[in-house]
């Protein structure tokens, strides 16, 4: 068995490896291609225009447009694999460091949207899938639909419009109040200017695991053993107690962990809206910039994201379920 987990650990490290090596080629690549000039964007046309030829070569070679591509990427790479990501061109720090400030932010926010996301997602989709056909069914997979085509930042729109303009319930953007020292900031004032941003993720994440989790909860209702129970005088919250909650949870659980890259390209509409500042509103600033160095960290990291979220459901889905992790069905 623990040779078993260590293959199997070893070889999604070694995917993992070979997937972030394709992911930083795609993206130098998008960003090399770019339309955006990066002296222009970042230094303005007028200012551009009256500098002189050698100003000019200095900033080309700051941005690191004066060499070949390919030397560029080579360079990056192996910086990258000793450890070093660059220094951010946008924010003049290392990239490392530009990361660890927007990254906390983020998973702040992006950790209560999945939580709530998920439990709600999952509550909901059993409660339609035993109410089926019914009342409490149709409103929930109404809703779910609506959701599932309502665009992200339109919803933080709204939200910020009606509970922060019009009620001023909650700030209207940024993840702490303006004004107040760094070490003055509480927990508390962290969590209020996180409010909206989290809920506006987690109404978008809930529908898919609303969704299928109703099939699934469908599907054990309607399963020999289920029908089994029933004719056994079982009531209907012991059957979903015992038997569905169960083997619900499996599918639920692996939507939900597969769920993080969806929660990820949220937040950066989400955090542009809310003027949040984690780490896509970095993303953005940073492919809009031409801030390579920085572009390439927020890629890695964020797949890296992924892929952990990816690899932790397959280990969960073993210890759910061993059968999973001996490789099939024993006749």
């Amino acid at each position: 068995m623990l040779k078993h987990n260590l293959q199997f650990a070893a070889k999604n490290f070694i995917r993992v490896l070979l997937l972030l090596f394709a992911v930083s080629i795609v993206t130098f690549a998008l960003v090399t291609v770019s339309p955006i000039d990066p002296l222009q964007a970042n230094v303005g046309q007028a200012a551009l225009g009256s500098m002189s030829e050698a100003q000019k070569e200095k900033l080309k070679s700051y941005w690191g447009v004066d060499k070949a591509p390919l030397e560029r990427y080579l360079n990056w790479a192996k910086d990258m694999v000793r450890g070093d990501m660059g220094t951010s061109l946008l924010y003049r720090q290392p990239v490392t460091k530009v990361i660890a400030v927007k990254l906390s932010n983020s998973l702040f926010l992006m950790g209560l949207a999945w939580v709530i996301s998920g439990l709600l997602g999952f509550i909901l989709g059993v409660t339609a899938g035993v109410f089926r056909g019914r009342l409490p069914d149709k409103i929930i997979r109404g809703y779910s639909l609506v959701i599932a085509s309502t665009p992200a930042f339109w919803l933080a729109l709204l939200l910020l419009i009606i509970f922060s303009v019009w009620l001023g319930l909650f700030p209207i953007g940024l993840s702490v109040p303006i004004g107040v020292e760094a070490g003055s900031v509480t927990f508390l004032d962290r969590v209020r200017h996180a409010i909206l941003p989290a809920v506006t993720l987690s109404i978008t994440g809930i529908s898919n695991i609303t969704l299928h989790t109703r099939e699934k909860m469908i599907e054990i209702m309607e399963s020999d053993y289920v029908l089994f129970a029933r004719s056994r005088g079982e009531s209907v919250r012991s059957i979903v107690c015992r038997h569905g909650l169960r083997n619900a949870l499996l599918p639920a659980m692996t939507l939900q962990f597969a769920s993080i890259s969806e929660i990820i390209g949220g937040s950066v509409m989400v955090e542009q809206v809310f003027s949040y500042p984690g780490l896509g509103q970095a993303a953005v600033a940073a492919g809009t910039g031409s801030d390579v160095p920085l572009l390439m960290g927020i890629t890695l990291i964020t797949a890296a994201i992924v892929f952990l979220g990816n690899f932790i459901a397959n280990l969960l889905y073993g210890v759910v379920d061993p059968r999973i992790r001996r490789g099939g069905h024993r006749e």
